[in-house]
């Protein structure tokens, strides 16, 4: 698609001054079809502002060039987990036993049903058994464990994101020298420095690159994330932005509470992971393209549950309600959706099986539709802010995204939060 987009500085009078007001005023050319529906982004310009009485009328000057209006699109993706893999139908032996906790036959019972029907097949974790015995405070709910999990994610979180973010500029070709912004989203720890500086140094980005931490954001972050990274690409020409989601389950990891099981649930839901996409904008087309995105928190509980970390059992209904509203809200400046949303391929994050669930029931979506996000749930688990990378990932990997054909990304999270992307696939190699 091809844009001019002229800016003007116009002196206007108001209230009895003369006031600079900046104005952009866009002329289309040659758009036809789907590529009217681009989002043009803004050029940068600087700010300025005159006040005064002896002007008299209205004068126009051209302070820019014509400008092509690009759009950001995912250039790479890289993922990682770390070496520790627990099976799921052992993981409630696994977890009675670091937790000293092998005489509660009756709750044990309990969570090998919630594992098996979780869907999930295994789980990777940063953590080990060793490092239970040389943290107790970590198993005993009588003990304060927060500095002890934030010495041990402070490292560890860091060091999983650059494993991913190493393959997906390897992916990309480029040097990490190359990379002009870091956005990177975890509620894994925090610390000042954040995990964003110790990431640039083992990467071996340029010290001029523009960081930007992201953190509590939950499930939901993987998407907050590439919306942030889309509209840095798109109004800073030449950019090219690492997006980095790693998130360790450490935090979450209790030992069991016999009054709430929703404990239980939680440990058998998360797993570790980290994720990377390189996002750019600038003529290189790649198979998916972020077209709009939204954040949409629906009536429902507080937000305070994603400081608690509870599952809660009215999830799935508050996303069978919202759902549908949130994508008709993404995609109706598109043209898209309303009859039948098979025609989009979706990306949705694997939360659990009863959130797939309720958004491929809510949504009439055929069984294979969302095959991506339940394929990552079963080998993975619930990665958090990273997973759904994963199923961007396992999307391109399939290769049944037909070029040109349009989705829709969606990431729940605490609070609830639901992030929209729509997403188009570009024109390049669909299997990588």
């Amino acid at each position: 698609m091809s844009q001019v987009c002229t800016v003007v500085d116009q002196l206007v009078p108001l209230l009895g001054e003369h006031r600079r007001r900046r104005c952009l005023l866009s002329n289309p050319v040659g758009v036809t079809g789907l590529s009217a529906l681009a989002l043009p982004s803004s050029p940068r310009i600087r700010c300025s502002a005159t006040i005064g009485s002896s002007l008299q009328r209205p004068h126009a000057t051209i302070v820019d060039k014509p400008w092509q209006a690009q759009q950001a699109a995912v250039l790479a993706i890289g993922t990682a987990n770390p070496a520790n893999c627990v099976p799921q139908d052992e993981y409630a032996d696994w977890y009675f036993r670091v937790t000293r906790s092998d005489h509660l036959t009756g709750l044990k019972a309990k969570m090998k049903k919630i594992c098996y029907n979780s869907t999930i097949k295994k789980r990777y974790f940063h953590h080990t058994e060793d490092i239970f015995l040389e943290h107790p405070e970590l198993v005993d709910l009588a003990l304060p464990s927060l500095d002890a999990r934030q010495a041990i994610l402070s490292s560890a979180v860091p060091e999983l994101a650059a494993a991913a973010a190493a393959r997906a500029i390897a992916e990309w070709g480029r040097p990490a020298s190359d990379v002009t912004h870091l956005v990177f989203a975890t509620y894994s720890g925090a610390h000042m420095p954040g995990a964003d500086l110790r990431l640039a140094s083992l990467l071996g980005l340029r010290r001029a690159a523009q960081r930007t931490m992201m953190y509590l954001g939950g499930c939901a972050a993987g998407s907050a994330a590439l919306r942030v990274a889309k509209d840095v690409a798109e109004n800073n020409r030449g950019a090219r932005v690492l997006v980095v989601c790693a998130d360790l389950s450490l935090v979450l990891f209790r030992a069991r509470r016999e009054d709430r099981l929703d404990t239980l649930i939680m440990q058998a839901l998360f797993g570790d992971g980290a994720a990377a996409v390189v996002v750019g904008a600038g003529g290189v087309e790649r198979p998916l393209r972020p077209y709009r995105a939204a954040r949409t928190p629906p009536p429902g509980p507080s937000a305070r549950a994603a400081l608690a970390f509870r599952p809660s059992p009215k999830m799935p209904a508050l996303v069978r309600q919202n759902v549908e509203q949130c994508v008709l809200d993404a995609v109706a400046s598109l043209g898209l959706g309303g009859s039948n949303w098979n025609d989009l391929f979706w990306a949705v994050h694997p939360g659990g099986p009863a959130i797939l669930d309720a958004v491929e029931d809510e949504l009439s979506l055929a069984p294979g539709k969302l095959m991506a996000s339940r394929h990552v749930l079963t080998e993975y688990g619930n990665m958090s802010g990273a997973s759904i990378i994963f199923v961007l990932d396992e999307l391109r990997r399939r290769g049944d995204v037909l070029h040109g054909g349009f989705g829709v990304m969606l990431g729940l999270g605490p609070g609830i939060t639901v992030e929209t992307m729509v997403l188009r696939a570009a024109s390049g190699t669909l299997k990588n």
